[in-house]
């Protein structure tokens, strides 16, 4: 028995003092992002994630790469945390998910040269063209269906620039992300958002399979400044 609490408290003491290395999209705005200026990590997961790691009280680092280099950084081990990863299937098995640290809408934004006012089932979008991000988990039946895909974009910005430049026929993401990098281009009047959402996506932190200690730590946390209205406050400024 004192052996096993030894060990428990070395396993503590270790998590304690070495900081966990974070990463998340650097090609996430207005979630995370960085800038020309510089490379300190900013958007509203970025702020959140700080917030709950705060709260945590543990060491950490922020950095933001591109997203297939993030999953590999998870995967490998080289990272502690990462995020932000939608809550499909395929991501449950793969790691620890966490969350969700928020939720965002995900629908499918056209041009006036698609003639398609919304969608009632998945066969709807098969005669178009759809445009998504390499490496994005979106939603499941969505992810399987026999579409004419277009998975060449390497981030939702480049992504929009596709479609105002005629390539592709339709894309999916985030609402809100799609329309900032929509007002970035000044291109509202050429683009408009199908009604039906494809699905109210949560976002999730993921950990390494099995890494429970660190999950506990990130999720009470969580809870505390969700129930106290923290991280509503710091969404209020991002999205109002």
């Amino acid at each position: 028995m004192r052996y096993l609490l030894l060990a428990l408290l070395i396993t503590s003491t270790s998590l304690a003092a070495d900081p966990w290395r974070v990463v998340g999209d650097e090609q996430f705005a207005p979630y995370s992002f960085v800038t020309a200026e510089d490379d300190t990590p900013r958007g509203l997961d970025v702020e959140l994630v700080d917030a709950v790691l705060r709260e945590a009280k543990v060491n950490y680092d922020i950095r933001l790469y591109p997203w297939e280099r993030v999953k590999r950084m998870l995967d490998r081990g080289e990272v502690q945390m990462a995020f932000q990863f939608a809550g499909t299937p395929l991501r449950q098995q793969q790691y620890e998910l966490v969350g969700p640290l928020r939720s965002g809408s995900t629908v499918f934004m056209t041009t006036a040269k698609t003639a398609l006012s919304d969608w009632k089932s998945l066969d709807d979008l098969s005669p178009y063209v759809i445009g998504q991000v390499r490496g994005y988990a979106y939603e499941g039946n969505f992810d399987r269906a026999d579409l004419a895909r277009d998975t060449t974009a390497q981030n939702p910005r480049q992504l929009v620039s596709m479609l105002l430049a005629g390539r592709i026929d339709i894309i999916v993401g985030d609402r809100v992300q799609l329309q900032y990098f929509v007002r970035e281009q000044r291109a509202q009047e050429q683009v408009r958002i199908l009604p039906r959402p494809l699905i109210q996506m949560p976002r999730f932190v993921a950990f390494a399979k099995g890494d429970s200690e660190r999950a506990r730590q990130f999720s009470e946390a969580l809870v505390r400044l969700r129930k106290n209205a923290t991280l509503g406050k710091i969404e209020q400024r991002w999205t109002h």
